[in-house]
């Protein structure tokens, strides 16, 4: 198989068959390079998959993308997203206001999303500041964090869903069969879209499946932390994960349509191995932790994809959540607890 990086481009609309089209839609500065997009035709009108990053260029280029497919920002009549991510849910609010077409999202990330337009950038800033500290992150990461707040911040101001999405229903699109998979663990309220209908090239399976960020073909989608600044609750993102992983597995689809990368065959064999990569870091952080350490130790001993002297200050953030959604899983399953008494908290293997 090749990789990411010597794949040939793909179209920027491209045919899937039976109704299905996919529209690349860039994110700006973000080695993703794009979100797809996908435009699924419905008895009234087309209903879009995800919607990209709110931003010119992207916005041109779902305009450009939907001509191409025969139609128009403006005769869209619905918008399905699959997680509150910007570069999922950013273009939902102006596809709303140039077509009237209605957005559907799982309840717990549309409280996300209610959450983010009702709070002051200030209020994250401060909730920040508190976590890392509590995590062991040094003076020097978090001192930008105390600087001067600004008045408003990309992805504060996300539209709000007007039709929440059920676990296990089947969706309001006409004509179709696409019914809603609860996937939590990247966000609380991802979900993915299981399309009941045979497969248009008549590939083994049953369906297909649009998969949001849940499944990716070569790469794993970031498990953090549900981050609420007023709800104490301990979750667990990547036992959420894990359980959802093989609950997709069961579907068995001919063919996964994810929202990066490529579509792929064999969900099963991709969700093995997945639970596979993630069980064996599991392990290999218990190795780490032979010794106490913080969250923020963790992530610096843990493997990512470049060295951390190497890593921005906004990814190493990232990346001690990351930690501490594996910490959670393992306390959770009584491999690993927190020191009693110690300030930061420190973890060791039990």
């Amino acid at each position: 198989m090749k990789s990411s990086q010597d794949r040939e481009p793909a179209p920027a609309v491209y045919d899937h068959g039976g109704g299905v089209r996919s529209l690349r839609v860039p994110i700006p500065d973000n080695p993703l390079g794009h979100t797809l997009v996908y435009v699924v035709d419905t008895d009234r009108g087309p209903v879009l998959i995800d919607t990209g990053w709110d931003d010119p260029t992207s916005w041109d280029t779902l305009a450009a993308g939907l001509t191409a497919c025969g139609t128009s920002v403006a005769e869209i009549h619905g918008v399905v997203v699959t997680h509150h991510h910007p570069d999922h849910h950013g273009l939902s609010g102006r596809v709303r206001a140039a077509s009237g077409a209605w957005i559907a999202m799982h309840a717990a990330d549309t409280a996300v999303v209610r959450r983010t337009r009702e709070a002051r950038p200030e209020r994250w800033f401060s909730y920040m500041t508190a976590k890392l500290a509590a995590a062991g992150a040094p003076e020097e990461h978090i001192a930008p964090l105390r600087a001067a707040r600004p008045r408003a911040l990309p992805g504060l101001s996300p539209a709000l869903p007007d039709r929440d999405i059920a676990p296990g229903e089947l969706l309001d699109l006409p004509g179709r069969r696409l019914r809603a998979i609860w996937t939590p663990g990247h966000t609380p309220g991802h979900v993915c879209l299981h399309l009941e209908e045979t497969h248009p090239a008549q590939l083994r399976g049953h369906g297909r499946l649009f998969s949001g960020d849940h499944l990716l073909p070569e790469i794993t989608p970031h498990i953090g932390l549900y981050e609420d600044p007023d709800d104490t609750t301990v979750t667990d993102p990547l036992g959420d994960y894990l359980d959802s992983l093989e609950r997709v597995g069961r579907l068995a689809p001919a063919e996964v349509l994810p929202a990066h990368q490529h579509p792929f065959p064999d969900a099963a064999g991709r969700v093995r191995e997945l639970l596979a990569h993630h069980e064996a870091r599991l392990t290999d952080l218990l190795t780490l932790l032979a010794e106490p350490l913080t969250p923020w130790q963790l992530a610096e001993r843990m493997e990512w994809n470049r060295p951390w002297a190497d890593i921005p200050h906004g990814s190493r953030t990232i990346a001690v959540s990351e930690a501490e959604s594996h910490l959670r899983r393992l306390v959770k399953a009584g491999r690993a607890e927190a020191v009693p008494g110690s300030d930061p908290v420190t973890y060791a293997a039990v």
